[in-house]
């Protein structure tokens, strides 16, 4: 038999949440050069978000470790361990912190791993910002043509270099062709964080009853993205399954968890306000709506998809309306379903493959720097416990070993109370606030 041609590259996955540690994951399988066999370690940055078992067992990727950090630990894990690839699933924030405390931690290595990060979705607000903050990594992902050229010229814009965009698209596509269902299944794919307010959800609970009730013949599902206690990216303050109860609900009306492929492969008609999940449906050619109710805003983020062909409103699709994507569109958003997804990742697999071939890379050099942001990047690395020239500072969390249980226990409890206090406290604070 020949020879194995296969090489093997240790990747190393941050994340700081169930959907970041998705797109993490999957982008690591992704982007690894041809013919190389992976193993993955995974590190879940400890905080508000950090995902349930439930959770990582729904996004469904498997790792060959799996670990809970802090910054600090994790800054220290990479110090000494041999990865080939590092990818950064993290807010913008905490981006650029572990891009200082990179640097800092291998100013004395003369070879460093790769360094990966980018955007879970759709990116619809704080673009500069946000693209500020991830700048030193080697490669920036842009999961779309349109998104590759924004990134671009923000770069440029502030004199940055501009290099390590890459053109790529979301890694968690894929699936069967749309073919039609029975029954017929409208999908609402719910967001923790948009619209916020409690008047506007339940109006789209209101109209997506009143669908249900409308249309006896078909299946309404309201996809909701985690179980009352479990954390996402974003805190619920309103979540629809407290809403829902004060509804005398139809017995064509179900509430979903599980999986998002699972739930399109039985999808006739996925309607949300402006989620991922609406890519995930149009790259397999499931008729797909973005609502107009509540406005095309930034806020809300539908504004992204302005052109797309796909803006509704609820009366147009009570009253049977189908919808018609704009195919240039699509295909600039990176989830064409022709075939060229097949070859997405190609740029990003030859340019890792160059950055590991040359053996010595130069040092981490993010945007951000103590001279261009002053006032700004010493705050932000102070969040995560670094000093201004990424080191830990004295008195950092940085257990080397799983908390006890009493430390498991006050921590959970602190997770309970911070939600409680979001759920249940603020919104009852800010109506007191309006009378």
């Amino acid at each position: 038999m020949p020879a194995s041609t296969s090489k093997s590259l240790r990747v190393a996955v941050l994340a700081d949440s169930d959907t970041r540690w998705k797109w993490g994951a999957l982008t690591a399988n992704r982007i690894a050069p041809a013919e190389s066999d992976i193993r993955l370690d995974g590190y879940l940055l400890r905080g508000r978000a950090t995902p349930t078992a439930r959770q990582l067992q729904e996004v469904g990727v498997r790792a060959d470790s799996l670990r809970e950090v802090t910054g600090v630990e994790f800054l220290r894990s990479l110090r000494e361990a041999e990865y080939d690839i590092v990818v950064l699933a993290l807010v913008g924030g905490a981006v650029q912190a572990m891009l200082h405390g990179l640097g800092h931690a291998w100013q004395d290595r003369t070879k460093r791993p790769v360094v990966v990060t980018g955007y879970v979705g759709v990116v619809y607000e704080k673009l500069a910002d946000g693209l500020l903050l991830r700048h030193g990594a080697d490669l920036v992902l842009a999961n779309s043509r349109q998104d590759a050229e924004r990134f671009t010229a923000v770069y440029e814009g502030v004199g940055a270099d501009a290099s390590s965009v890459t053109e790529v698209a979301l890694p968690f596509l894929g699936g069967d062709a749309y073919a039609e269902n029975d029954p017929y299944t409208v999908v609402f794919a719910a967001q923790p964080s948009v619209p916020e307010s409690r008047k506007d959800r339940m109006y789209l609970l209101e109209r997506l009853v009143k669908h249900a009730r409308l249309h006896p013949d078909r299946e309404v599902l309201l996809k909701l993205r985690s179980k009352p206690g479990e954390h996402t990216t974003h805190i619920e303050e309103q979540p629809y399954q407290k809403l829902a109860q004060r509804f005398d609900l139809p017995a064509n009306f179900r509430l979903v968890y599980g999986h998002m492929g699972e739930v399109l492969d039985r999808t006739d008609l996925l309607v949300t306000i402006s989620s991922t999940a609406a890519l995930e449906s149009l790259h397999r050619r499931i008729p797909t709506v973005l609502l107009t109710d509540l406005g095309v805003r930034e806020s809300l983020g539908n504004h992204h998809f302005v052109g797309s062909g796909c803006l509704a409103s609820w009366d147009q699709l009570d009253a049977g309306h189908k919808p018609s994507p704009d195919e240039e569109w699509v295909a600039r958003q990176g989830v064409a379903a022709d075939g060229a997804y097949e070859t997405a990742f190609d740029a990003a697999r030859t340019r890792i493959a160059e950055l590991l071939d040359k053996g010595e890379l130069p040092s981490l050099a993010p945007y951000y720097t103590p001279v261009t942001a002053p006032g700004y990047l010493p705050g932000i690395l102070a969040r995560h416990h670094l000093a201004p020239d990424g080191s830990p500072l004295p008195g950092a969390p940085a257990a080397d070993t799983e908390p006890g249980p009493v430390r498991q226990i006050v921590r959970r409890a602190a997770r309970g109370a911070y939600r409680h206090g979001v759920q249940r406290v603020a919104p009852v604070i800010r109506r007191m606030g309006e009378l």
